[in-house]
């Protein structure tokens, strides 16, 4: 029954069943398409009853359910046998006839040596969907030496038949009859004749088959449901309160394409069985279930069959889920474990409502699982008895939530552990496998006594909102957004009682409790309870994961005191924040009874708060190279520390250099894996105080690379660099007086620019008030975007603000690697005048560029590189003057002989044509204009201007042997 929208990405989740490693598009799809466009329906009418509240975008479109596969799909009929390879995977895809005649469109999935054996895996669909969704898991499952069946239950995909909600007589009997296809496999491990090792897991409506195949056939041997239910009854009908929307959802367009203006088979019964349909209709028409509704549901639940569930089962639930939540696990694994069997419960951060269904973590897991329980390697780690997903710190790069995980050696469920809480003492505390006891901590937060009248409108229109199917995990992250909750509770139509402030943090882990007296003009209630958590100034409201509970109340006339328990949540409050305890007489989610009544509400004790001080956040499991590597990594560095001295050590300071910014002396460097090919080599040059140096050259002459070596990035192989005196090598003190703009801006995108400026101060550790802040922000002239998120800003602005960071704390040497990239004329301008204002305040400016037109109008100094060696230092008057080139003014076009007559005179080092009446002459050294002009004259050359020519770009060409 698996029921979310379709994929949905905030900056906490990234949607999706889990289903392996390179699902495919349909598995992205299928079983949410449906309660997307539903969801979108119901918040449209939301928003006409809610201001403020603005729909969600056009759900994606398509239909709801597979009708046929993609990449080779077979369409023959009963029998016939489709084979397939991808990736070293075979399949066969076949319809399989169950005794009642119906078709099972199959897929079988195995690799490597077919002689081998292997135990097998049942892999099940989510509702809505089909096995095509499950080939890449399947196929991820067989390269880890399973032999994989997949199939499409009964009423999706290909395959025959009425959906029956798994119904024992038919749904679960599938199973077993793909279970006696599976012992005639040859490749399969058998425990027996007519009995292979097998496991089933699956996610929603897979889950549940899962723990159903494992209650009514004792071959199964292990299971991994996820996200599903152990009583459907209770979860559609949560202590008789009919859940209308989920219901809805599922029941009238649960099998029917979206657009179709009938369903699958007759009008509004889709593709049940006619039972199913006419509960449906009874219940959704009386707006509450009926004892029949009720145990028809019940049958055909795991709770059924609960005592004969034995096999090792990993429970996975989603904290994210008003459909199915996390009470339904807990009583998952309170009967299997009671059972006998061993059981590991994960709580992951996502579910049917959105949030991150941490698919890789999950796949892993399971097949660790299936590792121990069905190839019976004692060795596997199955992972922690209990885990909790946490939302960690945000990414840097994509302002993603990372989740972090909390892990106990014992699962304690929701109300275990706590003497009394279950009524008696002899509920004692899970023991870990260590021998230590998991136990939680209550917390009782006292309630004002008043008591509190409130209504229950006509039709229970207009109803409070709190869980929108689908979209519950969406709400939340909104919420955390804005600062401002979206659960909205009608005045007159709720009660509301505040505790007094927390003077400490608590974590609420498990489902808190309350009891109350209740009184109701009919004598029956039905209510909606949640627990905000309201920020210290009152402003933020926000309800963890978007979930309610309702509570019936019968024979409350004359008043009644229930107990209450609220929905199981993993959330901090905060020091200063308080609980607010909300009973709502509607719910948007919910059926309230359709007649007024008028209810009135008093706390009859304090709200009780469970937490595990035990479950500590750690960071989530990664991946055994993304430790192992740096690990390995540092035990190389340590053992080659040990073994030979090192030749590295820092030089003393000279004191003759003291005031001399930059001295570079015959450095070198080669390339990475290179013994002969130089990036830099015998680079040599003094830079003084006051000076603004233009560093040049053809890309690839080495300019970057001597930038990076100056600041200590890269090691030299030959040679030294000294700044004030001083030896550069990684983290030397010196550099404190280096301010850098190399190889581009990194920001974090996420932040402010005054807020990355912020940061990068402190990380130098140096006190605040040598920044130098309003200096360097003069500088960026970012004006109101420096408020702004980075990740908002153009190339121009983040080259701005990257020089505004290089130059705080006003630095006695500025590096800047391309610094006008992205910047119009007049930033760059502006950027020129900042260099010869900074150099002439007694410090020293290095930029390396390729605008030759700008480092000539803002440099003193020059150094040209030409691959890694030195070609020119000096002056730029000296440099740009030292080329011996000159400008000849024609008076018409000359032909080519007389040109390469000209060319071949003595003296001449070069001649070329600018235009057609312009010439560029280059004198060979000694040979002067006035010697060679009457040459030029007596070959007849029309020449009307003679002038020197000291234009910085003609001089770099002929330094580097370019095109004059």
């Amino acid at each position: 029954m698996d029921l979310r929208t379709s994929s949905r990405r905030t900056s906490r989740r990234s949607g999706g069943l889990p289903r392996g490693p390179g699902a495919g598009p349909a598995a992205a799809r299928s079983p949410y398409r449906l309660a997307a466009v539903l969801a979108t329906v119901l918040l449209l009418l939301a928003s006409t009853l809610l201001p403020g509240i603005a729909p969600p975008a056009a759900a994606a479109p398509g239909g709801g359910v597979h009708r046929a596969e993609s990449g080779g799909v077979h369409r023959a009929e009963s029998g016939g046998v489709h084979r397939a390879e991808s990736g070293g995977v075979h399949r066969a895809d076949a319809f399989r006839r169950m005794p009642d005649g119906t078709r099972i469109d199959t897929s079988y999935f195995t690799a490597g040596d077919p002689k081998r054996k292997r135990p097998a895996v049942l892999l099940a669909h989510g509702f809505g969907g089909s096995k095509t969704e499950l080939r890449s898991q399947a196929e991820s499952y067989a390269r880890q030496g399973y032999a994989v069946l997949t199939w499409s239950a009964r009423g999706f995909g290909r395959s025959g038949g009425e959906i029956g909600l798994n119904d024992p007589r038919h749904e679960v009997e599938d199973v077993s009859r793909l279970v006696d296809w599976l012992a005639r496999r040859p490749e399969v491990l058998l425990d027996k004749k007519g009995d292979p090792r097998v496991g089933a897991t699956g996610a929603s409506y897979g889950g549940a088959i899962s723990l159903l195949a494992a209650g009514h056939d004792p071959r199964i041997d292990a299971i991994a449901p996820e996200i599903t239910y152990w009583d459907l009854s209770q979860a559609l009908f949560p202590d008789g309160v009919f859940k209308k929307l989920w219901a809805g959802i599922f029941f009238t367009s649960g099998s029917a394409d979206i657009g179709s203006r009938v369903a699958g088979v007759g009008v509004g019964c889709g593709r049940f069985t006619p039972e199913l349909c006419a509960m449906y209709r009874r219940v959704a028409e009386r707006g509450a279930p009926d004892a029949a509704a009720t145990k028809l549901l019940h049958d055909r639940s795991p709770a059924a069959v609960g005592d004969r569930i034995k096999v090792p089962a990993l429970i996975v639930q989603g904290q994210s889920d008003s459909l199915f939540p996390l009470s339904q696990a807990d009583e998952t694994a309170r009967h299997i474990r009671a059972n006998g069997a061993p059981v590991s419960v994960d709580w992951i951060a996502g579910g049917h409502d959105g949030g991150d269904m941490e698919i890789p973590r999950l796949t892993h897991r399971i097949t660790k699982w299936f590792d121990r329980y069905l190839k019976k390697d004692r060795s596997v780690d199955t992972g922690p008895a209990f885990r909790i997903s946490r939302s960690g710190s945000v990414g840097a790069t994509d302002d993603t939530a990372r989740l972090t995980g909390a892990d106990l050696s014992a699962y304690p469920g929701l109300t275990g552990g706590v003497p009394g809480r279950t009524g008696t003492d002899s509920d004692p505390a899970p023991a870990g496998r260590d021998g230590s006891r998991v136990r939680y901590t209550e917390h009782r937060y006292a309630l004002p006594r008043d008591r509190q009248v409130f209504a229950n409108p006509p039709g229970g229109s207009p109803p409070s909102l709190s869980a929108v199917p689908g979209l519950g995990d969406g709400l939340a992250q909104l919420a955390e957004r804005t600062g401002q909750g979206f659960a909205v509770d009608f005045p007159g139509q709720f009660a509301r009682f505040d505790t007094k402030p927390l003077t400490h943090s608590v974590r609420v882990t498990g489902s808190p409790t309350v009891r109350v007296d209740v009184r109701s003009s009919t004598g029956t209630a039905v209510l909606f309870a949640k627990v905000y958590d309201v920020s210290a100034d009152g402003k933020k409201q926000v309800l963890p994961a978007q979930l309610v509970s309702p509570v019936r109340v019968t024979g409350a006339r004359e008043g009644r005191t229930v107990s209450v328990t609220l929905p199981a949540v993993d959330h901090q409050v905060p020091k200063g924040h308080r609980l607010r305890l909300v009973l709502s007489a509607t719910d948007l989610g919910y059926a309230s009874p359709a007649a007024p009544a008028t209810y009135s509400v008093t706390p009859a004790g304090a709200l009780t708060v469970p937490s595990l001080p035990q479950a500590a956040s750690n960071p989530a499991p990664l991946p055994v190279w993304v430790w192992a590597l740096p690990a390995a990594g540092a035990v190389l560095a340590l053992l080659l520390l040990l073994v030979r001295r090192r030749t590295d050590a820092t030089p003393p300071p000279d004191p003759g250099l003291a005031d001399v910014p930059l001295r570079i002396t015959g450095l070198g460097k080669k390339y990475a894996r290179s013994t002969d090919r130089w990036a830099v080599r015998d680079l040599s040059f003094t830079v003084g105080r006051g000076q603004v140096l233009g560093l040049l050259g053809p890309n690839g002459a080495g300019k970057t690379t001597t930038l990076r070596m100056l600041l200590g990035l890269v090691t030299p192989d030959e040679g030294e660099i000294r700044v004030f005196g001083h030896a550069i090598r990684p983290g030397a003190h010196v550099l404190s007086r280096v301010g850098a703009f190399v190889e581009g801006p990194g920001f974090l995108p996420h932040l402010s620019g005054r807020r990355n400026l912020d940061l990068y101060w402190k990380a130098t550790g140096r006190p605040a008030e040598d920044a130098h802040v309003e200096e360097a922000l003069e500088i960026a002239g970012l004006g109101e975007a420096l408020d702004r998120p980075v990740r908002t800003y153009s190339q121009g602005m983040r080259q701005r603000l990257a020089l505004a960071q290089a130059m705080l704390g006003l630095p006695d040497l500025l590096l800047l690697d391309e610094p006008t990239n992205g910047l119009d004329p007049p930033q760059i301008r502006e950027m020129r005048e900042v260099m010869i204002a900074y150099a002439a305040s007694g410090r020293t400016v290095v930029v390396s560029s390729h605008l030759l037109s700008e480092v000539e109008q803002s440099c003193t100094h020059l150094v040209v590189m030409d691959r890694g060696r030195l070609v020119a230092a000096g002056p730029v008057e000296e440099i740009t003057g030292g080329t011996g080139a000159v400008t000849i003014g024609l008076a018409h076009p000359v032909s080519d002989p007389v040109l390469a007559k000209a060319a071949a005179l003595p003296g001449v080092a070069d001649l070329t044509r600018d235009d057609d009446r312009t010439l560029l002459l280059h004198l060979e050294e000694g040979t002067t204009t006035t010697a060679l002009l009457g040459r030029l004259l007596s070959l007849d050359l029309p020449i009307t201007s003679l002038t020197p020519r000291r234009r910085l770009e003609d001089a770099f060409l002929h330094l580097i042997g370019g095109p004059s």
